[in-house]
């Protein structure tokens, strides 16, 4: 049984633990294998552009997480939900908690106004993309880094 919860600027240690679920699950120690300082996390965690959510499994350890940004539109008076990372460690994947996660944050956006809930998903991640495709309406776009320096 799994619980899940949308982490406070109280939850960095839960946090950290999914960024180690994150770092697992993408193989991507570079990215996640350092956490950041507990002052920025729970400054991260403060921000009301953020949504985080862990799912906890029965021992109270982070098995899956997301993390989700609210973006505020300019067009019209909404809001988009972005689902920046989510992942779920190995051994417990096939037991629905990714659609839980993205269920949890539905309720979330709607709460917060949002009209849309989207994400990516990178070529040849064929279960991401089934997940995704089971909860919504696929569209084929292109993704560009510009890089800033």
């Amino acid at each position: 049984m799994y619980t899940y919860k949308q982490l406070s600027d109280s939850d960095t240690p839960l946090l950290k633990e999914l960024l180690a679920v994150f770092g697992n699950a993408f193989e991507d120690q570079k990215s996640y294998g350092i956490p950041p300082s507990d002052e920025y996390l729970k400054s991260f965690l403060s921000k009301n552009h953020v949504i985080a959510l862990a799912a906890i499994n029965d021992s109270g350890a982070a098995v899956g997480g997301l993390v989700a940004y609210i973006l505020e539109k300019f067009e019209q008076e909404r809001k988009e939900i972005y689902i920046y990372d989510l992942a779920v460690l190995e051994a417990h994947r096939r037991k629905g908690i990714a659609t839980a996660l993205i269920k949890a944050l539905t309720g979330i956006a709607r709460d917060q106004g949002a009209y849309v809930i989207f994400v990516q998903a990178d070529r040849g991640d064929t279960p991401a993309i089934r997940l995704y495709e089971s909860l919504g309406t696929r569209e084929d776009v292109h993704h560009f880094d510009i890089p800033v320096t």
